[in-house]
């Protein structure tokens, strides 16, 4: 029977409702929930190709030990038997369990209570350390809690919205949408981004400041010490309010003009007009993301915002507060829970006497953890040396986003006992795993995640449990109940601890504690299912509704006021004459982490198909660079392979590539290898955003492009990146060392029959090859060599993979990768949604479109997430321009 499910995407913070069709023959469809207050209908690419993930192609289905199937009774025994023998023999520190934002609340809950409560070590730490932990601290230092002020809805009431550290446009598109939507319906709204980069996200700025690397406590203390002599300053609020303002305000005033500039890289025009206009607009919200918590001063980046909205007492109140975005689905869930090593469940302090026995006494705990435990960082060189002999890792792949990614592989491989959960098979990490335990996936698995917003929504299964796949709570319950601790784990499903959890919120609390679900503490399971989305806090008795912090005070510190913080401003230089470039990484608009759902999706994967660097012009200049060549990336931690992307987005000096390609994916990207494990001393965030590398052309005798029907296995080469494409997959390669007989290695990487005689051509002097293995009229297989990166066009090579290729010409005109009048080439993907490319959208602006709007008319180009339609509007520019030369 057909059905329609209400869930929430399990991407990025935004936390768009999503509602999953099923038709009768199983067959899933996705659209945007209108009704969703976070994203009222919208998606964007990621969250609209769901669909297309859903598969059980590589998914872990039975639990496994050192490789062989075995059912869950023995597997849950083993590893509550290693852990329990670990415990007795080296103490509870010796274990740990590294958890993730893609688990729910009632998971995150589960392994908390595990840990903390009943095994008495604190030792649990989250992947959302490495991108939210520095907003916690922040939060904490200034108000006393980890509370997030305002909400969604203030970006829309703003009259500037200033992103720094934010590529708003890719990383949380739905939220860029609601952006650019209030801008074009109020011209005179303001838009500031602050990054190194210029991104699409700059494509809606009416200032872009291009910032020094690190440069952000130097640009907050120069704001903070320009509001504090100018009328912005809200004296009563300060004074009934706040504390600290005077030491703040000294520390901020110990850069004069030209130690600003230097410190910020930009020129004193663009500093005083940035000043100006954020003293001069009353109803302002800065949001802050990745690029200001990846650092080693995140924490003190935080706190230089939040003393510019607390001197003008620009918090809490319609339009105007810091706003810290989320990168993960649930890793606000995970804070709530006390998922991060130096927290509380219910937002509680474990540095606090008080607040740990409550939580003991609450939980029936036998004890509970009395210090913070280890960060993540700190857990895997624990791991490495030995101090932790048995980790429990889940919903996360560390092997390729920690820093120092290749010493967390090597601790993981020396560790005696390694448990993951997961819903695949074959990962960066698992593969050093003596147990493997498959976990649910989205679509499958029942529980609530926390958006930036605070707001609380349901993820609803709609799909069957594959194979033997359980849930992360059961079997983490199921383990806890092996240890001793039935009683205490006795739940039966996600509503029963979704209520315990409502329950430790309102315990003695009272309104000392901004986190309070108490409304929710006797919910039954009906109501639970039928649960709308809901913003905290909640007590009993309180009706939903939104709400915002902080307007009238109301601070969580002891005195009831906030504390503006005495932050630094130095800025670290760490190029060298080894290490001359500065590496930033991050994400791209259609992938998400390490690809292991969106690597699923041809069309997701359509748009940047294989790992690349974008570097300045004239530093590829400087380097013998050439658009399209592969380069060599290296620090003392590591080396990667990419694609460079020539392009004056990226400042000189400065290079940009994208942390989400890992060995199942290319052959040496895993770029969070080369990232030190240098953290902030505060947060124990890393630093990702500043790292000191060496760059170089890297040369091959050949390179290659192929398309295929089967994925290739058994690579072996100087560099290679594989992507999902319509119809098959794609291949781009380069290597040193040719093998004997291109045609016996199609066949084995392939995996061609002996029969399949291929077509093709070998072209002495220009040094091209082009093999073709057909079927009948079907194209199976189609390579590309060349002693120089092939010059193809990608996009129509893909299609033929769908084509009909019963005429011999249109075989002959595939080897010499011409396409014909018939086939124009699309180029490039532009718009992943409608599968158009750039060479469409000039022909269309060509033929007449001037907008992005009459390309989105011709095309359905940037209609539906909308992603794109800052790169539509730059090659519509870039067409007039020309057109007016």
């Amino acid at each position: 029977m057909e059905r329609e499910v209400k869930t929430t995407c399990p991407y990025c913070g935004v936390g768009c409702g999503v509602i999953a069709k099923v038709t009768d023959d199983g067959v899933v469809s996705v659209r945007g929930d209108a009704d969703h207050p976070a994203n009222f209908g919208r998606l964007c690419s990621k969250g609209s190709a769901l669909a297309e993930t859903l598969d059980h192609d590589g998914r872990l289905l039975h639990p496994e030990v050192d490789g062989k199937q075995i059912d869950w009774d023995e597997a849950l025994d083993l590893v509550a038997t290693r852990f329990a023998k670990t415990i007795a023999e080296h103490g509870a520190d010796s274990v740990a369990f590294y958890v993730s934002g893609q688990l729910l609340t009632e998971d995150y809950y589960v392994a908390n209570k595990l840990m903390k409560g009943f095994i008495g070590s604190a030792n649990i730490d989250t992947n959302s350390r490495l991108c939210m932990s520095s907003s916690v601290a922040g939060h904490r230092r200034a108000f006393g809690s980890d509370t997030v002020p305002g909400c969604y809805e203030d970006l829309e009431l703003a009259d500037l919205v200033v992103l720094t550290g934010s590529n708003l446009a890719w990383c949380h598109p739905v939220l860029y949408q609601r952006l650019a939507a209030a801008k074009a319906a109020r011209p005179d709204m303001k838009v500031v981004v602050i990054d190194p980069r210029r991104t699409m996200t700059a494509d809606i700025a009416d200032l872009h400041l291009a910032i020094r690397p690190d440069g952000d406590v130097a640009l907050f203390n120069g704001l903070f010490a320009h509001l504090a002599a100018s009328p912005a300053v809200d004296q009563s609020y300060v004074g009934a309010h706040t504390s600290g303002f005077a030491e703040a305000f000294a520390a901020a005033s110990a850069l004069d003009e030209a130690a600003l500039v230097r410190a910020t890289g930009l020129t004193s025009s663009e500093i005083a007009a940035f000043f100006h206009l954020f003293e001069a607009t009353e109803k302002v919200v800065t949001c802050y993301s990745q690029g200001v918590n990846q650092s080693s001063s995140g924490t003190d980046k935080v706190n230089a915002i939040i003393n510019c909205h607390l001197a003008t007492g620009r918090i809490g109140r319609l339009g105007m507060g810091p706003f810290s975005l989320t990168g993960q689905p649930n890793a606000m869930g995970g804070r709530e829970v006390g998922g991060l090593a130096n927290m509380l469940a219910a937002h509680m302090d474990i540095e606090k006497a008080g607040h740990r026995d409550q939580v003991r006494r609450f939980w029936g705990a036998p004890s509970i953890a009395s210090k913070a435990g280890l960060k993540a960082v700190d857990m895997f060189r624990a791991v490495a040396d030995g101090r932790i002999k048995a980790i429990w890792i889940m919903a996360t792949n560390p092997v390729v986003s920690m820093p120092d990614a290749d010493a967390v592989a090597a601790a993981l491989k020396a560790c005696p006992f390694v448990v993951v959960s997961d819903v695949l098979r074959e990962t960066d990490t698992t593969r050093y795993a003596h147990v493997l335990l498959p976990s649910l996936g989205w679509g499958e698995k029942d529980g609530t995640v926390t958006n930036s917003e605070r707001r609380i929504s349901r993820q609803r299964g709609f799909l069957a449990s594959p194979g033997k796949a359980c849930a992360d709570w059961w079997q983490l319950k199921e383990v806890a109940r092996r240890m001793g601790y039935a009683g205490a784990f006795a739940f039966t499903s996600p509503a029963e601890i979704f209520a315990e959890h409502a329950g430790l919120s309102a315990f003695e609390n009272s309104g000392r504690r901004d986190f309070d679900i108490g409304a929710h503490a006797e919910i039954d399971a009906a109501t639970y299912d039928a649960l709308a989305p809901f913003q905290w806090p909640q007590p009993q008795g309180t009706p939903t509704g939104e709400t915002r912090f902080f307007a009238d005070g109301g601070f969580f510190h002891a005195d009831g006021r906030a504390r503006f913080m005495a932050v630094a401003g130095a800025v670290p230089d760490r190029v060298n004459g080894d290490y001359p470039f500065t590496l930033n990484t991050g994400r791209v608009r259609d992938h998400w982490h390490t690809m292991t759902r969106t690597g699923k999706s041809a069309r997701l994967s359509a748009h940047l198909a294989e790992p690349f660097v974008e570097i300045h012009p004239r530093d590829a200049m400087d380097l013998h660079i050439a658009p399209a060549d592969l380069v060599a990336l290296a620090s003392p931690n590591g080396s990667a392979i990419v694609r460079a992307l020539i392009t004056e987005r990226q400042a000189r000096g400065n290079l940009y590539v994208p942390m989400h390609w890992s060995d199942q994916f290319a052959a040496k990207a895993r770029i969070d290898a080369l990232v030190p494990p240098i953290t902030d001393p505060v947060s124990g965030q890393p630093a990702s955003k500043n790292v000191a590398v060496a760059i170089r052309r890297f040369s091959a005798s050949t390179y290659g492009f192929a398309v295929s029907v089967s994925k290739p296995s058994g690579l072996d080469l100087g560099y290679w990146a594989v992507a999902k494409a319509r119809g098959g997959w794609r291949l781009e390669l380069a290597t040193e060392e040719i093998p004997a007989d291109w045609t016996v290695w199609c066949r084995e990487t392939f995996g061609l029959a002996e029969d399949i005689e291929p077509i093709g051509y070998a072209d002495g002097p220009s040094g091209q090859r082009r093999l073709a293995f057909f079927e009948g009229d079907r194209l199976l297989l189609a390579l590309f060599l060349a002693p120089e990166p092939v010059a193809v066009a990608r996009n129509w090579a893909v299609e033929q993979l769908s084509a009909s290729h019963a005429d011999l010409r249109m075989r002959f005109a595939l080897v010499a990768g011409r396409p014909g009048a018939d086939r124009p080439d699309p180029g490039a993907t532009v718009c992943s949604c409608f599968n158009v490319g750039v060479n469409q959208i000039v022909a269309a602006v060509r033929s007449g479109c001037r907008s992005v709007e009459a390309v989105g008319q011709a095309l359905s180009a940037g209609t539906n997430c909308g992603s794109c339609r800052a790169e539509i509007r730059g090659i519509v520019d870039g067409c007039l321009a020309a057109a007016a030369e």
